[in-house]
């Protein structure tokens, strides 16, 4: 295809998609600039390639797409008591901001601006802070994006990069509304805490911004160069522990303390979530696997104490998958894990 024809299809885009009126303004001067380069040799350069880049991510942004909230109190105790056993205390505290929120939206309309803090789940690895999120998003009907911070070097990972750069790209909070197709996801910012020390400063400059109402209206990713209200984005935060966490973003915060598990909610969390959800993760059938009730506290602890379950997880996926390597080597046809045999399955 010729320069001429591909810059056509450049204008074909814009004119279908429906942008706010000074950006498609701003957009048409650039392909104007670009057929100017194209036609004189001895004009200055614009590159294709770099505008055309441009135009896809712009054109991918949802300025006016945004999804139907769920406004239903009920349902969203449902999917919280659904997704997470125990917790209640956390769970209250997160049914009575939604319902503040359901009630905002209902009464004043999607278009308000929500002042309330962002949630922040405070908790050691494995108590539920991401699901807890998830289940946020799927109580609203909004679509869920992640944005890991752990070991985030560059404030230019979220805001974006200038186009003066060659291997510039917009930051993660455009990539995560390009990918969500909707101005009103719930994004959760994972692990605030864990920013490298080098860049926390800056980073937390950005996030000041991305959760103050009154500022995230007209927020500009330094690749795209044009304000985008994020006001109508749901943001839920996560930390281990708000030690590095700086005292502006903290203000704009309203944190939730996870608590420890219990042996006993573990043993009821392992019963009757997690056994089976793995069991048929690793192919197994419900009568080729079956373990004793009484090996269950073995099963909680194999090294100790831990506050969540991701490590009673991975137990539970070793017997599962040494039980499945059994059955498909042709030993057994179905394997009950007892007193007597429980050692072949746990590391020890």
């Amino acid at each position: 295809m010729d320069s001429t024809a591909q810059v056509g299809k450049l204008e074909e885009k814009l004119k279908a998609a429906n942008l706010p009126p000074d950006l498609t303004e701003k957009i048409e001067g650039m392909i104007s600039l670009l057929k100017i380069s194209l036609q004189n040799p001895g004009a200055a350069f614009i590159n294709y390639e770099s505008v055309s880049r441009y135009v896809d991510w712009v054109l991918g942004l949802p300025f006016k797409v945004e999804t139907q909230d769920i406004l239903d109190l009920a349902s969203a105790k449902e999917i919280l008591d659904k997704n997470h056993y125990g917790l209640e205390n956390v769970k209250n505290q997160i049914l009575e901001y939604l319902a503040s929120l359901m009630l905002n939206l209902k009464n004043n309309g999607a278009d308000t601006t929500i002042r309330a803090p962002i949630l922040c789940l405070i908790g050691l690895v494995g108590t539920g802070k991401t699901t807890l999120a998830y289940s946020i998003a799927e109580a609203m009907g909004r679509k869920f994006e992640r944005i890991p911070f752990g070991g985030m070097g560059d404030a230019r990972l979220l805001r974006g990069q200038s186009r003066v750069f060659p291997d510039a790209e917009p930051g993660l909070i455009v990539k995560k509304l390009t990918s969500a197709k909707s101005k009103n996801p719930v994004i959760l910012l994972d692990e605030l805490d864990r920013v490298t020390e080098a860049a926390r400063a800056d980073i937390m400059g950005v996030l000041v911004e991305l959760l103050d109402p009154e500022q995230n209206k007209a927020f500009t990713d330094h690749y795209i160069d044009y304000p985008f209200d994020l006001s109508h984005c749901l943001f839920v935060t996560t930390a281990n522990n708000t030690t590095n966490i700086s005292t502006a973003v903290l203000d704009r915060l309203e944190v939730i303390q996870m608590p420890s598990y219990t042996d006993a909610e573990k043993e009821t969390i392992a019963k009757s979530y997690l056994f089976p959800k793995i069991r048929k993760q690793s192919g197994l059938l419900d009568n080729q696997i079956t373990i004793d009730d009484s090996l269950w506290p073995n099963i909680i602890r194999p090294l100790g104490f831990d506050s969540g379950i991701r490590s009673l997880e991975r137990t539970i996926e070793d017997i599962c998958r040494k039980v499945a390597r059994q059955i498909v080597e042709g030993k057994a046809q179905a394997i009950s894990v007892t007193a007597q045999n429980i050692k072949e399955f746990l590391k020890t």
